[in-house]
This record gives C-alpha cells, sequence and structure tokens, in this order.
C-alpha cells in the first residue's frame, strides 16, 4: 500500500491506494469509502484592529504587495521624517522596508507583528 496526503484548496487530505488483481474485484464486496483525514489547520496569525478612516490631511501608507509583517517600527504619537523605514513587510521570501512618505507623526498603526496584509491594506496613517 502507498500512502498520500494531498492539499486541495487548503484542506490536506490522507489517503491510502492499494495495488489488487482484477480477479479480486469480482470475488471482494466493495468496502464503503471512509470519510477523508484532514488535518487540522495551523492557527492564524491575530488580526489587527481594523483602520479607522483617515482624516482629513492625514496620509495612509498602504501595503504594496500581499505579505506578512516581520517588524513594526513606529507607535502612534512618534515623530517621523520622510524616508524613515515605518515597518517590514516580508513578501516572496524578501525583505521590504516600508518608509514614510513624508514627514509627519504617526497617528495610527493598524497592523502587528506577525499580521498577513494584503495589497492595499493600510498599515499606518500619518498626521
Amino acid at each position: 500500500m502507498n500512502a498520500y496526503r494531498v492539499t486541495l484548496n487548503g484542506k490536506v487530505y490522507e489517503f491510502t491506494i492499494e495495488l489488487i488483481n482484477k480477479d479480486d474485484i469480482k470475488a471482494a464486496p466493495a468496502a464503503p469509502a471512509a470519510a477523508p483525514a484532514v488535518a487540522p489547520a495551523a492557527a492564524p496569525a491575530p488580526a489587527a484592529a481594523p483602520a479607522a478612516p483617515a482624516a482629513e490631511g492625514s496620509t495612509t501608507v498602504a501595503s504594496p504587495m500581499p505579505g506578512t509583517i516581520l517588524s513594526v517600527n513606529v507607535a502612534a504619537g512618534q515623530a517621523v521624517k520622510k524616508g524613515d523605514v515605518l515597518m517590514v513587510l516580508e513578501a516572496m521570501k524578501m525583505e521590504n522596508e516600508i518608509m514614510a512618505p513624508a514627514d509627519g507623526t504617526v497617528a495610527s498603526v493598524n497592523v502587528t507583528k506577525g499580521a498577513s496584509v494584503e495589497s492595499g491594506t493600510v498599515l499606518c496613517t500619518l498626521a
């Protein structure tokens, strides 16, 4: 018998295959099919707080691509200069520094270390 594990649409299925003779098929009654064994899914990273609407005159910093937040280098109320590294985003096994687009003060930080983000997700807001 050969054991196999297949992932389909994010679900893991395990099954075995047994090679039999065609004479055995006629002689033995068909066994009822067993339900596929599903491996438990890994727990997702904690979700970040929902983004507050941006105030007038504020600048939002959005994720340029999907990935995982490796570090958050700023906190709300912190002054930043244009080009300061706000956070580091890992995408496709590369670390991408997310930099401040302008001078300002961090009004809100909307993600946490380890969070998975999609392209366009608001990471933080500068006032």
